[in-house]
């Protein structure tokens, strides 16, 4: 049964994660965006994201939060949350199912241990800023 259940390949769909202003800490603060550089429409799009790794050795993770857009449109980027400095040394896992074309599409993007960091920028699409690209 499960292989006659087919999801497609998830391409030009990201996690990034760039620097913004946070008035609140009153810094540059990396921020998690949902990047459809397609020409298609996402619908019901939800992203459910953790964090989890190891801190000094011992086991940490944090709460999962879930996050849903009802509309994503073509060649446009949602902010999906704020990256506090304390979880960017874990594991960031963000898990993405979204509608298009009638067709549901699922992929889990991952920014590893530390690899939110300036010199792993590059340019990101549609935003036209320079990120990171979770893998």
């Amino acid at each position: 049964m499960k292989k006659d259940i087919i999801i497609p390949k998830v391409a030009n769909v990201h996690i990034v994660a760039f620097q913004e202003w946070n008035d609140d800490f009153m810094e540059n603060s990396w921020y998690a965006y949902l990047v459809n550089d397609t020409d298609n429409l996402l619908e019901m799009a939800m992203v459910v994201s953790r964090a989890y790794g190891l801190i000094n050795g011992e086991e940490r993770k944090t709460g999962t939060f879930r996050h849903a857009f009802a509309k994503v449109e073509p060649k446009t980027a949602v902010k999906v949350e704020l990256l506090e400095n304390n979880v960017l040394q874990l594991n960031n896992e963000f898990m993405l199912s979204y509608f298009s074309n009638g067709q549901l599409f699922d992929k889990t993007f991952v920014f590893r241990t530390n690899s939110i960091n300036e010199k792993a920028t590059a340019d990101l699409p549609i935003i036209n800023k320079r990120g990171v690209f979770a893998n």
